[in-house]
């Protein structure tokens, strides 16, 4: 996950801070120097790491912080504030013309995930009520058109591919035209990349904002390159007019430093970010949000944003009646997985939750394995056990273990789990919630 190494550094830095009484300014000195060194091993631009630990400094030796009653804490307000500055200080939403159709660029090298990205925002876009059309405008890359065509169909959106020998620019300006007719409102054109920056590729896309007028130019750019990403973006953004940028697999092993130096170095602010492989996962970019989870504080909006995104009302409401009626089965145990699992990777909604940091987390207490060992073990029960979960007795667990290829003590401790969940339900339909001693002996249900 991005920024996982930086984010344990920082707050391992700041527990040293938090611990003390008071600071003196070499204390802080002392504890910018591990922050810069965390950057920079985040792949964070050389200057916009010095030039923010020296901001950070400014503001951490004066009075209200070397004073203060809780100075260690002071001084992560301060790193919260400037780590929000650098990447942008709020969100910085797509611009749309107030005459439809709104036309949108995505552009950026091969490999970097432009064409999946046009499908991402395409159903972004879609789920907000637009109608986009997509354009396959990469003429050279083998089965770019046909790509594309297959992510339309998905997601049951229009695809304009180009005519034998057409050129960009002109199947973009038949397809804007074409748009207007058919009523889409946002044209979502999907470029050609190169294997690095050339006068061609810039030429091109020249020509096609020469040619219809583009409301966004997206710079798509692999969060996992780390700093070469932020110098593409800085020679693209030096050849064409670039509105924003896409940072792609931010959920895989990249370092981050993408995100916290690209606006930095270029003026380009980072307006969505792909979270993962599937089509719904691309968000909108919130500086302080990041910055929050980077340091350990949590992301609750996201999460809540998540959850009305995914979990179905319908469902919702018929959960929770049965919850009043205190009739939860195993089998809504299980649906309550699946709805959990449709979130998101456990480690991404875990980053989300305030405190609830990696080093926290007992080793194997909540992963990907544990949750479909939960999954196969109560696929293996027959439907009167998971109505009765009482019946199952010593022979029942064997069998049960023996059919999801699991462990007799894995049965155990999911029939705990399910028994310290309904109780818990049970407290809160009685309104005595979490503060009641009985709450505060319960753990998480998975």
């Amino acid at each position: 996950m991005a920024f996982e190494s930086l984010s344990e550094k920082l707050q391992a830095t700041f527990r040293k801070l938090r611990g003390r009484g008071k600071l003196s300014e070499q204390d802080v000195d002392r504890a910018l120097r591990e922050v810069r060194l965390a950057l920079l091993e985040a792949d964070v631009n050389f200057k916009v790491a010095r030039d923010f630990t020296k901001r950070v400094r400014d503001r951490s030796v004066g009075q209200e912080v070397l004073e203060s009653l809780t100075p260690g804490q002071q001084v992560v307000k301060i790193v919260h504030e400037e780590l929000t500055r650098l990447m942008g200080e709020r969100e910085q939403r797509l611009t749309f013309s107030g005459r439809p159709p709104t036309v949108m660029m995505l552009v950026g090298l091969q490999g970097s995930g432009k064409t999946t990205t046009t499908g991402k925002l395409a159903r972004h876009l879609h789920t907000q009520g637009r109608q986009p059309v997509l354009v396959a405008a990469d003429v050279y890359r083998p089965a770019a058109a046909e790509q594309l065509e297959q992510l339309g169909g998905q997601l049951g959106l229009p695809v304009i591919r180009p005519d034998e020998d057409e050129a960009p620019e002109a199947l973009v300006a038949r397809a804007v035209t074409q748009a207007e007719k058919d009523g889409n409102d946002v044209v979502l054109i999907d470029t050609a990349g190169r294997l690095h920056i050339d006068e061609d590729l810039m030429g091109e896309l020249q020509t096609i904002q020469s040619t219809v007028s583009v409301h966004e130019s997206l710079l798509v750019l692999d969060a996992m390159t780390g700093q070469d990403a932020v110098n593409m973006a800085e020679s693209f953004s030096e050849h064409i007019d670039i509105s924003g940028v896409v940072l792609t697999k931010l959920d895989g092993d990249a370092r981050g430093g993408a995100a916290l130096s690209v606006l930095e170095v270029t003026g380009c602010p980072v307006k969505l970010v792909g979270t993962g492989e599937k089509l719904d996962a691309l968000e909108i970019f919130h500086p302080e949000r990041m910055s929050s989870r980077i340091l350990g504080m949590g992301d609750v909006l996201t999460l809540i944003e998540k959850a009305e995104q995914s979990i179905d009302q319908d469902k919702a409401r018929k959960m929770q009646q049965r919850l009043r009626d205190d009739t939860f089965t195993l089998d809504d145990f299980l649906e309550q997985l699946e709805e959990m699992r449709n979130l998101g990777p456990i480690d991404q909604l875990l980053s989300m939750i305030p405190g609830m940091a990696k080093q926290n987390l007992d080793a194997g207490q909540i992963d990907e394995a544990e949750l479909n060992r939960v999954a196969a073990i109560i696929q293996s029960m027959t439907y009167e056990e998971r109505e009765n979960p009482e019946i199952i007795k010593r022979s029942r667990r064997r069998r049960i273990a023996q059919g999801s290829g699991t462990r007799v003590q894995d049965v155990n401790r999911l029939l705990k789990q399910y028994q310290a969940t309904r109780e818990m339900i049970r407290q809160f339909a009685q309104g005595k919630g979490p503060g009641s001693k009985k709450m505060k002996n319960l753990k998480l249900p998975f």
